[in-house]
Formats: C-alpha cells, sequence, structure tokens
C-alpha cells in the first residue's frame, strides 16, 4: 500500500519539491519547499480525522499535501494541473490503485484559486490547507524597507491556527496578524479569492468556514 512514508523516501519527489523551492525563490515567491509541503500535508489529514472521514482517506489527503506543489520545478503557470500529472505517473509507478490516483490527481490539479474547484474530500481538505498557511516564515526578502504587499502579508501573520470542530461542522482559521504591518484589509486584498475558495471546500465538506484575526471575527 502507497503511504506518505514511502512518498517522502522517493528521491524524484524529494528533487522536484527542492527545486520548486529554488525556481520559486528565484521570481521571488515565498517558500514553497519541505516545510510547507509538510505542514499542508499535516493539515490535510488533520481535517479529514477531526471530521471522520476513514484513516484510508486521510493518508491520501496527506499524500496529496505533500506532493500538490512538485510542478512548480517546471513551471509556476499551471502548476496544479502540471503537479497532477506528475503526482500520477509517481503513484501509479508505486503500485497505488487507479481510483485513488484518480482522487489524489483531481485533488492537486484542482487546488489553485485560478481554476480550482472541490471535487472530492481530499481536495475540499486540500484547498483548505494549501490556503490556511500564511505566515512570517514564508517571506524570503530579509528588507522590509522592499516588502511587496504579499511580502507584507505574510510577514505581519506571526501565528496561523486551524480549528476544526466536527460537533459544530466549523472550520476556522484563526491568525494573529500585526496591523502596523499590514493592515487587515490588505491581507483580504490579496487572499479574498482564496478565502472564498475555502468557504467553497468548507462547504463541500458540510462544514462553515470562518476567519478570526486578531481574535475578532471577520468572516
Amino acid at each position: 500500500m502507497t503511504t506518505l512514508a514511502r512518498i517522502k523516501q522517493d528521491q524524484v519527489v524529494a528533487a522536484f519539491i527542492a527545486k520548486g523551492d529554488e525556481h520559486l525563490g528565484a521570481m521571488g515567491y515565498t517558500e514553497h519547499g519541505f516545510r510547507h509541503a509538510n505542514l499542508v500535508s499535516n493539515i490535510n489529514r488533520n481535517i479529514l480525522e477531526r471530521l471522520s472521514f476513514s484513516d484510508r482517506e486521510a493518508e491520501l489527503g496527506a499524500i496529496a499535501g505533500y506532493i500538490h506543489d512538485l510542478g512548480n520545478a517546471i513551471s509556476r503557470h499551471n502548476h496544479g494541473q502540471t503537479s497532477a500529472v506528475l503526482a500520477t505517473d509517481l503513484l501509479l509507478k508505486m503500485g497505488m490503485p487507479p481510483l485513488e490516483v484518480a482522487t489524489v490527481a483531481g485533488a492537486i490539479g484542482n487546488h489553485e484559486e485560478e481554476y480550482g474547484q472541490p471535487v472530492n474530500n481530499v481536495s475540499a481538505a486540500l484547498i483548505i490547507a494549501d490556503k490556511s498557511d500564511v505566515h512570517r516564515s514564508r517571506v524570503r526578502n530579509n528588507d522590509p524597507a522592499t516588502f511587496d504587499i504579499h511580502d507584507r502579508v505574510s510577514y505581519a501573520a506571526i501565528r496561523s491556527f486551524l480549528n476544526v470542530r466536527e460537533d459544530k461542522r466549523t472550520i476556522t482559521l484563526e491568525l494573529t496578524v500585526e496591523i502596523e504591518i499590514c493592515p487587515v484589509m490588505e491581507y483580504f486584498e490579496i487572499f479574498l479569492a482564496r478565502m472564498m475558495m475555502c468557504r467553497r471546500a468548507a462547504s463541500f465538506l458540510d462544514c462553515h468556514f470562518h476567519i478570526v484575526i486578531n481574535g475578532t471575527p471577520i468572516l
């Protein structure tokens, strides 16, 4: 059975994650390396586990989360779909059943807000896990004076936690933001499309999506 542990041992996966992060760094993007891959993988699994989906579905979520950005090694443009194709080839070679491969590939291919939609449970959880990773540690630029709005929004977020409540059917992104660095309005200017996508994904999981910033409900 194909597991996350086996995926993490694969040299091709490791190379594509590392090179993808290197390429995005050269283009000025925030961190998309092993930290992001591991965090999205863990959050994806937690969402599905806390909502009482099966252990195998949670494992597929963890796998999808870990390899969802492989395509960045090739191009940032349409990287979700490129990642899905790479993942399909990789997982089939590992012997994963085709139906499971299709589930993971569909999730990966639909995780970007430009064209993605929640198409299965793994997909919905992946969208939320990926878009909830907003944190200062992702900013590569060491000079705040040269921050663009994306750097400023990420740098201002000093805490990010996804609170999943099965009893209330809620998924809440709790952020602590230094508003002197980035006003809350700038956060929504950058992330509104992503947050609306999270709402659709939460709805697919029969949940309501909320955002709390500095203790105040925003959405």
